[in-house]
């Protein structure tokens, strides 16, 4: 990792290059254009979720630009690996984990899996091609707390051949196959932490919803990094907004909402990500940097690369839509499934509504443990 944070590889997966060639045929008629740059670190504001900040897009007015893009539906804290734990369980036609059931809320079959690999390749991207932005030089010992399919977890592997990597997750979905300084465990990450050893890094992805007591795992990993390693946070705000007042009265703006309400009552607090800087802080972290970007919702912006983020991105939330909103909405709110799915008909017209301008904020928090 140099001081500009950790460097990503591509990703390889064939279903990856095919939304890639469509959304380049969807910015064809565009003028190639990089994506907005990184802002300066200290001059990110820590305000409300719902404030505004400069995103670095402009609106594309140019209704053919979008002609091409056609139509898009979309105990301990390490266990063993029992047989047990490699069951699934079936709900509402999806797949999800059996060990602590019902603690993660998406599925864990090939479609989010894929899912999932897709949203990795946008993460990079919005970074530049890179795994993370803390500045640590060359990390030896990495921990990604989460770590689904573990392509996180791989791609560090092999940027870093000397780094022992460790995956965890509640599901047992990585692939047999890994480097061999790559290894995966099942774990939750709100069990004591008894591992052997310590880290210089950890990396926690889309893990906003994950946590009752984000604080409490913020404070075990603290315990196991070594002085002078870092913990870095990378998550959406589940707030989605617009560059002007396109998003309101909208489905997204009552998906938002609700999506929040949601969680709440299920005991998750879902606006973590604008609280991270603060809880490091109050742990004991310090060199504490929050960094905010956007990452537009479908293809509205102007700018090659900003239509092939903005396609990809879509094709993300197509995807993960339903999987993420039927638990909430049925558990969470107690609506029936059959009102969910209605709703979910209104939420993917929206998002393929380039009219309606909108974005996800991207929150990067990272912190150092104290030197000794």
């Amino acid at each position: 990792m140099t001081e500009a944070g950790l460097s990503g590889s591509a990703l390889t997966s064939s279903n990856l290059r095919v939304l890639e060639e469509s959304a380049d045929t969807t910015a064809a008629t565009t003028t190639r254009q990089s994506p907005p740059p990184l802002p300066d670190q200290s001059t990110v504001a820590s305000g409300e979720q719902g404030s505004h900040f400069s995103t670095g897009f402009s609106i594309d007015d140019d209704d053919s630009s979008d002609s091409a893009l056609g139509d898009v539906d979309g105990r301990q804290s390490t266990q063993s690996v029992r047989a047990s734990i490699y069951e699934y369980i079936e709900e509402h036609g999806r797949t999800f984990h059996r060990y602590k059931q019902g603690k993660y809320w998406l599925p864990n079959d090939e479609v989010e899996q894929e899912r999932l690999d897709l949203q990795h390749a946008i993460f990079t991207m919005r970074l530049d091609d890179r795994l993370g932005l803390a500045p640590i030089e060359s990390p030896q010992s990495v921990l990604d707390v989460g770590t689904g399919t573990g392509i996180w977890a791989i791609d560090c592997a092999i940027k870093h051949p000397s780094a022992n990597v460790v995956g965890t997750d509640l599901s047992p979905i990585q692939p047999e196959y890994v480097p061999p300084n790559c290894r995966f465990e099942i774990d939750d990450a709100e069990d004591e932490w008894v591992f052997s050893e310590t880290f210089d890094y950890i990396h926690m992805r889309m893990m906003f919803h994950c946590f009752k007591d984000h604080q409490a795992v913020i404070r075990s990993a603290l315990g196991h990094l070594r002085p002078g390693g870092y913990i870095e946070f990378q998550d959406w705000s589940c707030v989605l907004q617009s560059s002007d007042e396109s998003i309101r009265d909208t489905p997204l703006e009552r998906w938002s909402r609700l999506f929040v309400e949601a969680g709440g009552r299920l005991g998750r607090d879902m606006l973590a990500p604008k609280k991270f800087k603060q809880w490091l802080l109050d742990a004991g972290y310090v060199d504490v940097t929050e960094t905010k970007l956007a990452v537009p919702g479908n293809p509205w912006p102007k700018g090659r690369e900003n239509k092939r983020m903005g396609y990809l991105q879509m094709t993300n939330f197509l995807d993960g839509l339903h999987g993420s909103t039927m638990t909430l909405f049925t558990k969470g709110l107690g609506w029936p499934p059959e009102e969910v799915e209605l709703f979910l008909i209104d939420m993917r017209n929206a998002i393929k509504n380039s009219s309606i301008h909108f974005y996800w904020t991207t929150y990067v928090v990272y912190g150092r443990k104290p030197p000794l």
